[in-house]
């Protein structure tokens, strides 16, 4: 008899706080004007926010493969946008497994190994964080009596009422306990290495890791690096401002603002829930209301077609990868057999 495919309790705790999330986001709407206001949708200028959203894909993939260069010349801009696309497909069963399988895209190869190539996705990311907060922080002192408020009322403020403590004790006591943990290992890195098979596990995919980041940080193409980072994030900004100018019910919403909506709609996209679904609808649709004083209903509809074509583009071009990938790779096999 053939064994029951096991249920993962996480992946099904992430689709219910999705589900939460969806509803909380959705309550109060009504139907037929949300119908209605998707029909006054002007779809050109969300062809230009996918347009604009490939764009990002093959930028990111081009970006990732500087990074990677160090590692094997041989690593091609082709390969470098298969992993990003599929990473992101792979967020719709998984939230957060892209990151990994993106890698596994780039190992599968026989370029580099996996910790390696994860090496880089980390300073990738880290790259993506400092970006991301030196937009939020040009966002916030630009209009910051609009978008401040926002931030301390709707986020910060809660967070602290909810807490029965402060809450900046509580980041230094776990970063200091963290540090310690860190050293402590580090400093018995030998002796758990060789009475521990897990540990010896855990220390070669960190050594990996650091071999991975130092090969980025000797990357030759520091300024094309930089330039593409810069594109991605302007192809970010045109994705949030073509989605404004397709609706007439957010008319008047400025450049300002969609940078402020991009970076909004970042924390929806990361939150640990498939794909961001729920997450990203509630926080967009939640800060349209709270800042701009727009409708729950005009707000959702903004989310929902915001996300939609967002995950559209991703699931089109991640399973034109996917094809390209396994057609590739059977290409091969039929050359090696003959």
């Amino acid at each position: 008899m053939s064994k029951r495919p096991k249920i993962s309790w996480s992946w099904l705790l992430m689709l219910a706080l999705a589900a939460v999330l969806l509803y909380f986001a959705f309550r109060g709407v009504k139907w037929s004007d949300f119908i209605s206001g998707l029909a006054s949708c002007n779809f050109w200028w969300i062809g230009v926010s996918m347009l604009a959203s490939v764009a990002v894909f093959v930028l990111r993939g081009i970006r990732w493969r500087y990074i990677m260069l160090p590692l094997n010349p041989a690593i091609t801009r082709k390969e470098g946008y298969d992993g990003v696309t599929i990473g992101y497909i792979s967020n719709f069963a998984l939230p957060r497994a892209g990151e990994f399988v993106r890698c596994g895209v780039i190992s599968s190869t026989g370029k580099a190994s996996f910790e390696s190539v994860l090496g880089t996705v980390v300073l990738e990311r880290s790259w993506d964080m400092l970006c991301y907060a030196v937009i939020l922080l040009g966002v916030l002192l630009l209009s910051w009596e609009r978008f401040g408020a926002f931030m301390t009322q709707e986020i910060w403020g809660p967070l602290k009422e909810k807490l029965p403590f402060d809450i900046a004790w509580l980041i230094v006591g776990v970063s200091l306990a963290v540090v310690a943990v860190c050293l402590w290992i580090y400093l018995k890195r030998d002796f758990l290495k060789e009475k521990s098979k897990i540990f010896k596990k855990i220390f070669g995919i960190i050594e990996g890791l650091v071999s991975g980041l130092a090969a980025g940080l000797k990357m030759e193409h520091k300024w094309q690096f930089l330039l593409s980072t810069i594109l991605i994030w302007v192809g970010y900004w045109v994705m949030s401002y073509s989605t404004i100018l397709a609706f007439p019910q957010v008319e008047g919403l400025t450049a300002v603002d969609a940078a402020f909506l991009m970076v909004v709609g970042s924390l929806g996209w990361i939150f640990p829930v498939q794909g961001g679904i729920g997450a990203y609808h509630f926080v967009l649709s939640l800060a349209l209301f709270s800042i701009y004083g727009i409708e729950q209903t005009s707000g959702v509809i903004f989310a929902t077609i915001s996300h939609e074509s967002q995950a559209l583009t991703m699931l089109i071009c991640g399973a034109l990868s996917l094809f390209s990938l396994r057609k590739r790779k059977f290409t091969i096999f039929n050359q090696q057999k003959n």
